[in-house]
Order: structure tokens, then C-alpha cells, then sequence
């Protein structure tokens, strides 16, 4: 009786009522901010037009920024370059053509925005381990029966030259 009492104590003692807490963002957070509202606004654009041909000088004046302090300032908020990122839309986007196999690998290469099949299977075999014939033979298995939520984040491709050669049998 007495530990029900005890911990009915404690669960009460931890409650704490809602408050609307103030974050004064002052002077010297309102261009870093703004900023942020605009390198998140480069990452949409390069969700939605990975397909184009898209280079940091177009997509930095987009946003009113210049090409260096684009670059710099994307690197520091998301960890990777904008050309990495993009390349990583690119190659997540043509993992998911190359399962469902419906276009060859030459396909595929354009329709995700690449101009040169070396330069795609190059910039996919470094992400994926594999290149992307060997993938769209084997790609189905891999996400076979997962959810698709959990397919996306299985599937996704790794970046910097850490993905592992696959082992051939």
C-alpha cells in the first residue's frame, strides 16, 4: 500500500503544466533562421526537380544566395554537399525504378537526371555496392514483403563511399 502511495506521489510530483515558453531568436539568430527557411527550400526544390539539370549556381540564386555561401552554408546544416545530396535524391529515386523493373538500366539513368550511363553507374555502384544492372536483377528481394515506409528507409542509399561491395557468389 505504502509503494502505491509512493509512486501516485512521485507521478503527481512530475507533472507540470503546459506552459507557452518564449524563444527570444534576438538579432543574431534572425539570419541564421532565415536562412535555414531557405536551405530547407534548395532540398525541396531538389526533391521535386532531382530529374533536372540542377547545379548549385541555379539553385543558389533561387534563393537569393550566392553559389559559396550556398554551398557552405548547406554543408554545415545538413552534413553533405548539395551535389551529394542531390546525387543521393537521384540514385534513391532510380533504386526505386530499378525494382519495380519495368525500364532498362539506360533508362533509368535519364529519367532520374543522369546525361551519362558511366557517370550513373560509376556514382550508383559507389552508393549502392553493386552496380545498377546487378541491382534491378536483385532488388526485388530485397524489400519483399516490408511495408513501403520501411522499404524507403532499407532501400536508401548510403552515402560517401561507404556501402560495402556485395560478396558474388
Amino acid at each position: 500500500m505504502q509503494g502505491m502511495e509512493a509512486a501516485a506521489r512521485c507521478s503527481t510530483a512530475r507533472r507540470v503544466p503546459a506552459t507557452i515558453v518564449h524563444v527570444d531568436t534576438g538579432p543574431a539568430l534572425g539570419p541564421r533562421l532565415r536562412d535555414l527557411a531557405l536551405l530547407r527550400r534548395v532540398r525541396d526544390r531538389i526533391d521535386r526537380e532531382y530529374a533536372l539539370p540542377l547545379n548549385v549556381e541555379a539553385l543558389a540564386r533561387g534563393v537569393h544566395m550566392s553559389g559559396g555561401h550556398l554551398s557552405r552554408q548547406f554543408r554545415q546544416a545538413y552534413g553533405e554537399s548539395v551535389y551529394q545530396y542531390l546525387m543521393t535524391r537521384r540514385i534513391e529515386r532510380a533504386m526505386a525504378l530499378l525494382r519495380v523493373g519495368e525500364l532498362s538500366v539506360t533508362e533509368v539513368c535519364f529519367e532520374v537526371g543522369f546525361s551519362s550511363l558511366g557517370t550513373f553507374s560509376t556514382r550508383f555502384s559507389e552508393l549502392v555496392g553493386v552496380p545498377p544492372s546487378v541491382y534491378r536483377d536483385q532488388g526485388t528481394d530485397v524489400t519483399e514483403g516490408m511495408l513501403p515506409c520501411i522499404a524507403k528507409q532499407v532501400s536508401r542509399p548510403v552515402r560517401n563511399r561507404e556501402a560495402r561491395p556485395a560478396v558474388r557468389a
